[in-house]
């Protein structure tokens, strides 16, 4: 038996310790949004966020994350990558697409202002149908996004206004 957090709730789930987190999510909490692909951690289409980071879930056994939070794209709440894909255009056949958004997401994270060498560097999920031009806007965009929301507005120049002079008192 193994627990998990998965997208913020606790499962107990009686599998192989080294049962792939992927097929545990799956097949034993019915979240079908992360992928099977090559089943062998290269295409990234499992990939799901464990404590923050982007893994291939296909090779990573349930028990490397006892006690990790893990996100798929279930539990991916409003996010400025999911804007931003739409925005894009990117999905197509959209096979690739939760595991390419978990790994954009967890890369932002750590890497908010990518330039296009480190999206090619750090973003390597596959895409059969060859969006990546569109994902790398995608990105750009999400990044512009986030700096957008976290910009802490400057003081006003503008002087406050003087509070009204109390009454005259009569003599």
């Amino acid at each position: 038996m193994l627990q998990l957090t998965v997208n913020g709730t606790l499962h107990t789930v009686d599998v192989a310790p080294d049962t792939p987190l992927l097929w545990v999510v799956r097949d034993h909490l019915g979240l079908t949004g992360t992928k099977f692909g090559c089943g062998m951690g290269l295409c990234g289409s499992c990939t799901m966020i464990v404590a923050g980071s982007a893994l291939r879930t296909c090779v990573l056994p349930a028990s490397a994350a006892v006690g990790q939070d893990i996100l798929t794209i279930e539990g991916l709440p409003a996010h400025p990558v999911k804007d931003a894909w739409l925005a894009e255009q990117v999905p197509q056949c959209g096979y690739c697409q939760p595991g390419q958004i978990m790994t954009a997401v967890a890369f932002l994270e750590t890497n908010p202002t990518p330039t296009d060498a480190d999206i090619r560097e750090n973003v390597t999920n596959l895409c059969r149908c060859g969006t990546y031009e569109r994902i790398r806007k995608a990105i750009h965009r999400a990044a512009l996004a986030r700096a957008s929301a976290s910009a802490v507005p400057a003081p006003s120049t503008v002087p406050a206004p003087e509070a009204p002079a109390p009454p005259a008192s009569k003599p």
